[in-house]
């Protein structure tokens, strides 16, 4: 299933586990990790998602890897360890760590202007809304690469805000995945920025433009390039941007309606191969092969003897790179955060709601999917789930569950 495999190939490659050891050795507790599965499983009872996968590892070894409750809702396969999700936002750190490796190659720099890859950008305004009209003025400083990064591009969502911008980008093409990342980036590039380049920190498209900027400078497909550079050499044979029919059996589904609101839940379908390969949100994978990726960050960015990044290029991007001046919108990031370069970061070990030590890096995705890396702790985690309206609870959730287990 990766990237560039051929949708009806005869045998799918698999990816190869972790190596696993009992939780005490780990410094775990056991009956810690149970109760955590036990609350899960209560929670499933309750309805509030259909099933989830929790992968605990520590010092380089899983010591815990549960599958609970259903896989979809509408069948009766249970939840399995290899069951198929879409990952969402989970997508931006791989691609934030195939962007950073071009960096190493020396094809780019972190303070280069996003208009040297695509032109479109250099004649971006800036949209202020004034006395109920938008204004548009020239920017203070190009957009830059680290700006897509770390979220200070000036660029936006859709779904967050409704300003006369937003507005722009819901009356658009720009959720269709059926344009390509050229015609996305083209499109993005035509709306007013919501700020100046570096004033805020705005969640954004900057990890699709990302993506764009990898197919310009690689000549490759983003799907391409990611096999090479990331998935293929990590063994991560089950992440791509759709997934073959012959998996239909294992795909993880959420309710057809929220259960705490009613509302219609619509997800893509992840059989179904895009145009439009978002570097933002468009991946699917199961939950060891992300596994494979958190320990190979953990590990300073090597996996069995395959260097992906360099041990200090993935410092810098577990650093925050907001600072006190860049004014954070949204809530996004828990108060004690920043954000990396392409990561969320604890910047202080209290403030926040959860538990956690300074400097994890952690990210998610909008469906329920969430992971985290605890260098203090030698601590990886990966979470799956379906859920997209119960995503905020079950993260500080299984925060909480785990924490309580490290001895």
């Amino acid at each position: 299933m990766t990237a560039t495999a051929a949708p009806h190939a005869a045998i799918a490659p698999k990816t190869p586990p972790l190596p696993e050891a009992k939780p005490e050795t780990l410094g775990l507790s056991r009956s810690r990790l149970q109760a955590m599965s036990d609350a899960f499983k209560r929670e499933i009872d309750k309805g509030t998602v259909p099933g989830v996968t929790v992968l605990v590892g520590r010092r380089g070894q899983v010591g815990w890897f549960e599958a609970i409750g259903k896989q979809s809702p509408s069948g009766t396969a249970p939840m399995a360890h290899d069951s198929i999700f879409r990952l969402f936002s989970m997508t931006k750190p791989i691609v934030s760590v195939g962007i950073m490796a071009l960096v190493e190659d020396g094809h780019l720099l972190l303070s280069d202007a996003v208009a040297k890859f695509i032109p479109e950008f250099s004649d971006q305004k800036v949209g202020l809304v004034s006395g109920g009209k938008l204004e548009l003025v020239p920017p203070k400083r190009p957009m830059t690469v680290q700006d897509l990064l770390r979220h200070t591009s000036g660029l936006t969502y859709e779904h967050q805000g409704d300003g006369p911008v937003h507005k722009l980008y819901q009356d658009s093409r720009v959720r269709s995945r059926k344009i390509t990342n050229a015609e996305h980036a083209a499109l993005v590039a035509s709306f007013p920025l919501v700020c100046h380049p570096g004033d805020e920190f705005n969640y954004s498209r900057s990890t699709d433009i990302l993506g764009r900027i990898i197919e310009v400078i690689s000549g490759k497909s983003l799907g391409a390039y990611l096999t090479d550079r990331i998935l293929a050499p990590l063994q991560m044979a089950e992440t791509g941007f759709a997934t073959a029919e012959a998996n239909a059996g294992r795909l993880a589904e959420p309710f057809a309606a929220d259960p705490w609101t009613g509302d219609k839940v619509a997800l893509f379908n992840m059989l179904e191969q895009p145009v439009m390969e978002s570097g933002g949100g468009g991946l699917v994978s199961t939950t060891m092969d992300y596994a494979r990726f958190a320990l190979m960050l953990r590990n300073g960015g090597a996996l069995d003897g395959n260097r992906i990044i360099g041990r200090k290029t993935l410092e810098l991007m577990a650093s925050d790179h907001l600072g006190p001046h860049v004014v954070t919108n949204g809530t996004l990031l828990s108060p004690g955060h920043g954000f990396g370069l392409g990561f969320a970061v604890r910047r202080d070990a209290g403030i926040a709601p959860f538990p956690g030590s300074v400097g994890q890096y952690f990210w998610s995705g909008i469906a329920g999917t969430f992971f985290w890396i605890d260098p203090k702790e030698d601590l990886f985690v990966v979470f799956m789930s379906q859920g997209p309206g119960q995503r905020d609870y079950t993260r500080t959730l299984v925060r909480d569950l785990v924490y309580a287990a490290v001895d």
